[in-house]
């Protein structure tokens, strides 16, 4: 397993802080930010999200709370409901926990070295490198998906990127690369650089300024870089939301436990594993106490569908009548049309509603 160098390291890094002052012209809010709770909010939410779509919650988050007291105080819904469309809501809990924790622990104050930093909640290698050095210019590499895709093509280097050894290789490639005195104009430039010209799908090699050293572009390989060892295990499951309607109301619940979307809120659930009849999921419903014996079926959604990283979930609406007497489980939230907007729900319901709206 050789590194093949591009004559010598410090070679690599001054091309790419040229191309970075000459030709990068990437914008970001966050880009040469100094203040680390905006810093660490961008790098939570670009977490499983990209740029794109990220920037528009950073504004909003932003907006909302300037600093990291004001987001500690606000209520969980709130936070969640802001949140609400970027997924991954494990994000979100260790958002709040950390904003709390430094709130409340630090006086506001946001750790200032690399070892303290991660060690907040929710933040890993890969982010604290990236505040640590984009704040405070501390010498620490980042090695996120961008710096796997470009060092493994322009060192031609085919260890696969989502094994121990793979991830220990290309750290000790990112900190001999790293310039320490430039440390976080160089991370930056590097993630820009595998975001805009060195990118997954038809990378711009032709305008590329490591294109007479690259090894994969001269070995044809750049399409297969960088490898990955591992394939998904991809699981269905089939959700049928139970929306029961009373009186111009209806009845939501909140998602406990350890699966996909905690914390968030939704219609009473009929989970299979496979596509069921709707008359066999209301009287499986039924037997669970889900909805009532004198329920009936007023309408069932078509199918709607949302991937996820390791499963795939179709989700059915199927609106039901329950009587008026009828008295709702503790779990379950009694919610006009109007008040069902101030909580949180998955992208698969909102997905429903615009289906049934359309």
């Amino acid at each position: 397993m050789k590194i093949k160098h591009i004559n010598n390291t410090s070679e690599f890094a001054q091309t790419l802080l040229q191309w970075n002052k000459l030709d990068n012209t990437r914008q970001m809010p966050w880009k040469g930010e100094k203040d680390p709770y905006k810093v660490w909010l961008s790098e939570i939410i670009l977490q499983q999200t990209r740029v794109e779509q990220g920037l528009a919650y950073y504004n909003s988050f932003i907006k909302k709370f300037s600093n990291i007291k004001k987001l500690a105080a606000a209520p969980d819904d709130t936070v969640f409901k802001l949140w609400e469309g970027l997924g991954y809501y494990s994000r979100c809990r260790n958002l709040l926990a950390t904003a709390r924790y430094i709130s409340k622990e630090k006086d506001g104050v946001f750790p200032s070295t690399y070892e303290e930093i991660v060690q907040l909640k929710g933040v890993g290698p890969y982010t604290a490198a990236a505040i640590a050095s984009f704040v405070y210019n501390l010498p620490h590499a980042v090695v996120d998906g961008n710096v796997f895709r470009v060092l493994s093509r322009v060192f031609g280097i085919d260890t696969p990127i989502d094994t121990t050894a793979g991830k220990k290789y290309f750290t000790q490639l990112a900190d001999e690369l790293l310039p320490v005195k430039q440390a976080g104009i160089y991370n930056q430039a590097l993630m820009d650089f595998g975001a805009v010209v060195c990118k997954p799908a038809a990378p711009l090699c032709e305008t590329c300024p490591f294109n007479t050293s690259c090894i994969a572009l001269k070995n044809k390989v750049v399409d297969f870089l960088p490898v990955k060892e591992k394939k998904l295990v991809q699981k269905t499951r089939f959700f049928y939301f139970m929306a029961l309607q009373q009186d111009g109301k209806t009845y939501i619940q909140q998602r406990t436990g350890k699966d996909i979307w905690k914390d968030l809120y939704q219609y009473p659930l009929v989970e299979t594993a496979d596509a069921q009849p709707v008359a066999a999921v209301i009287k499986m419903a039924k037997a669970a106490g889900i909805i009532p014996a004198g329920a009936a079926l007023i309408h069932a959604s078509q199918p709607v569908k949302q991937q996820l990283t390791h499963q795939k979930v179709h989700g059915i609406l199927v609106q039901v009548k329950v009587p008026a007497a009828y008295k709702a489980p503790a779990t379950y939230i009694a919610v006009t049309p109007k008040t069902l907007q101030q909580y949180a729900f998955p992208k698969l319901i909102h997905l429903l509603w615009q289906q049934e709206n359309n």
